[in-house]
């Protein structure tokens, strides 16, 4: 079953608070199951850093710091073609953070909620962004390549 297959009602992070606090804390220490490191998974963890309008270099930071050690514990290597992503996690922190400005949601759970809601299933939404597949391109993931496609949203 693919993460676009798998059922919202899965995600056990989206429960409650207890839930998503302990699925952090499994993420930080490095004891998240890999299986479970998805897309969703990674929209959560930047949901949760970025509750209460934290500015989006300190979001994009703990993001690179967090996933950096956390595929260090999980043994993928972070390289010139796997692990950490530059481009792709400075983007997402962005559209995270900007959704979360916008929905003002009342709770940290609220907050991760509506970004799983919204971007939980939206791993290709980057494409519509760049003219290029900065998925695999060497220099995208090594450092920040900023959108060069005009969408509807930056009119």
């Amino acid at each position: 079953m693919t993460e676009a297959e798998t059922p919202r009602e899965t995600r056990p992070y989206l429960v409650d608070d207890a839930s998503l606090d302990a699925f952090i804390a499994s993420w930080r220490a490095g004891t998240l199951p890999k299986p479970a490191w998805t897309h969703a998974a990674h929209v959560a963890v930047c949901a949760y850093h970025a509750f209460n309008a934290v500015p989006l270099q300190a979001v994009f930071e703990t993001m690179k710091s967090g996933i950096v050690a956390y595929n260090e514990a999980v043994g993928t290597a972070n390289t010139a073609t796997s692990g950490y992503h530059e481009t792709l996690t400075r983007f997402w922190a962005g559209i995270v953070v900007a959704h979360l400005a916008q929905a003002r949601p009342a709770t940290r759970l609220d907050a991760v909620r509506s970004a799983v809601a919204t971007f939980g299933e939206a791993r290709q939404l980057h494409a519509a962004y760049y003219r290029v597949d900065v998925v695999r391109d060497p220099t995208a993931r090594a450092t920040w390549v900023a959108p060069d496609v005009v969408t509807k949203q930056d009119k």
